[in-house]
């Protein structure tokens, strides 16, 4: 079986890729929990926040301090679905919810790292930091040139501790240096960006056991999203718009997330809105300008859907 990919819009990065039949690559979480039987407990965000020692507990248990930061237990969609802040316990009480569960409020930055592990070791890793939005959306992603030691020591040493036999791709959320979510899988959203070469070795790792890559000109690269208000139905932009800004200068690919012949309501989105698109770019003004025209194009499509007056947000990096 070849690299599994459930998002169309990302099968680009894929196509290319010579994949041994037998060999199972995930990069959806709901198809890393069956095919990770072993280590699919990492999708246990509380057991995750216990192993850790953080305080933490399932909805009904009352926190000893407030604010907590609440969320389903397991979440295989992903996208923030379900995620708040709890302020006070009367807040507790309003949104106490069965299979939900509190664990401490971080600050700090917020940072997605992928990881190639081997039997339990950390062969290789790369931060992308992200800027938050509102509610559970991101303005954008900058995929960082240089490793920062203390977070990849801390993730390298919980691995070795917690997934001592597996290989593979790992995927972690961290805030302020505290792991707060982990994956069986890397981020598709802009592995085009970790250079040439290099989902190849990915699929080495799966065949083989071994990391093999050079990772010497790694580039700081950029995924920005472009998100729209909720409850609103838009056209993919046109092809020939598409193909003019994936030529753009800098820009290194461009994804439409989301099915045209889908409810709205259907696709797996945080609270604070509407994700329709992604660029990815190695220069990040080069990545604004192709959102602009983006944007531009979606507005333009609100006539059409007089009952879902909808507004192309550009993120709060331009202002």
């Amino acid at each position: 079986m070849p690299i599994y990919e459930r998002d169309p819009w990302r099968a680009q990065y894929f196509e290319n890729v010579r994949c041994p039949h037998n060999v199972v690559i995930a990069t959806d979480d709901i198809d890393a929990w069956p095919w990770h039987p072993k280590f699919n407990w990492v999708y246990d965000k509380l057991k995750v926040a216990q192993s850790q020692g953080f305080a933490c507990g399932p909805h009904g248990v009352e926190p000893p301090r407030y604010p907590v930061f609440s969320k389903p237990i397991t979440n295989l969609k992903g996208m923030g679905i379900g995620s708040r802040v709890i302020a006070n316990s009367c807040d507790m009480d309003a949104h106490a919810t069965a299979g939900h569960f509190w664990m401490e409020l971080f600050a700090g930055a917020h940072v997605s790292t992928d990881c190639a592990v081997v039997n339990g070791t950390v062969m290789w890793l790369r931060h992308a930091e992200g800027i938050p939005a509102k509610q559970g959306t991101f303005s954008s992603w900058t995929l960082k040139r240089d490793k920062d030691p203390v977070l990849a020591r801390y993730i390298s040493n919980w691995v070795a501790s917690h997934m001592a036999g597996y290989t593979g791709m790992m995927n972690f959320e961290s805030i302020g240096g505290k792991i707060i979510e982990a994956h069986l899988r890397f981020a598709d959203q802009w592995c085009d960006l970790n250079g040439q070469g290099w989902i190849d070795a990915v699929v080495r790792l799966y065949d083989k056991g071994v990391w093999e890559y050079t990772d010497d000109h790694r580039r700081e690269g950029f995924s920005i999203p472009l998100f729209i208000e909720h409850g609103s139905n838009f056209l993919h932009p046109p092809e020939d718009l598409q193909e003019s800004i994936r030529a753009m200068p800098d820009i290194s690919s461009l994804q439409i997330t989301f099915y045209e012949n889908r409810n709205p309501e259907h696709h797996p989105m945080p609270p604070g809105g509407f994700r329709v698109a992604i660029i990815n770019a190695w220069d990040f003004k080069a990545g604004l300008r192709a959102i602009d025209r983006l944007a531009k194009c979606f507005a333009e499509q609100r006539p059409r859907h007089k009952d879902h007056a909808a507004i192309a947000e550009l993120n709060a990096l331009k202002h």
